[in-house]
């Protein structure tokens, strides 16, 4: 019994602790020369393709976008750079800021919706 209570407290600490974020080089092989697509809990849907020599394309908008140590940044026309945590699992992400997911996409192979 003493052994079953110690698995299931193990089991419900694994399931509340967050994925870790990936690192710089991670978030680079993973986004570097393809689009992402998904939702910004702040401003809704969005679809980005991110070209190896940082620029960023949408639908009517152009950007840059770096990598700085393990956090991504975007800056776009008339805004500051912003810079965020990503966590990756396979195709999904997580665009984290303070340790909050305030976003989620999808990473779609090439330029997918030829911006």
């Amino acid at each position: 019994m003493r052994a079953r209570c110690g698995l299931v407290a193990l089991l419900l600490l694994l399931a509340a602790t967050p994925a870790l974020a990936a690192t710089g080089t991670e978030i680079r092989a993973a986004i570097s020369g393809n689009t992402v697509q998904g939702n910004m809990d702040a401003s809704g849907a969005y679809a980005e393709f991110y070209a190896a020599d940082g620029t960023i394309r949408g639908k009517g908008y152009s950007g840059r976008w770096s990598i700085e140590g393990d956090v991504m940044c975007f800056e776009y026309q008339g805004t500051p750079k912003d810079c965020w945590n990503v966590e990756i699992s396979g195709d999904q992400l997580r665009w984290l800021k303070g340790g909050a997911s305030l976003g989620t996409g999808t990473i779609l192979p090439g330029n997918a919706n030829g911006f």
